[in-house]
């Protein structure tokens, strides 16, 4: 099982970027999906989560903000951020659970700039 992420970068504050998670080995469709993030020397945030059957919740931090979503054609994860603020910054990862194993993506670093 692989999550192959992309997406990221450098953008100004106020301005929008979109992150993709690229599932093999397993169906999206199957699994809870977290989507997290984590600065240097602080714990991990879960900012969003997709369980199977259910709508996606997020955190207070990103709501209004951010949305995740999953696309079973492709077999991805899709996640936009709008509005981003330099307090976003961090290292943005997706990771998926099923039957109580979870998989990890790589990460992918999102740094905005005042």
């Amino acid at each position: 099982v692989q999550l192959a992420e992309s997406g990221g970068g450098v953008v100004q504050a106020g301005g929008s970027l979109g992150l993709s998670c690229a599932v093999s080995g397993l169906s999206v469709s199957s699994v809870d999906v977290f989507w997290g993030r984590q600065e240097p020397g602080k714990e991990r945030e879960v900012v969003a989560t997709l369980r199977r059957g259910s709508s996606a919740t997020y955190a207070d931090s990103v709501k209004g903000r951010f949305t995740i979503s999953r696309d079973s054609a492709k077999n991805t994860i899709n996640r936009q951020m709008n509005s981003l603020k330099p307090e976003d910054t961090a290292i943005y990862s997706c990771n998926a659970r099923k039957r109580g194993a979870y998989y990890w993506g790589q990460g992918t670093q999102v740094t905005v700039s005042s």
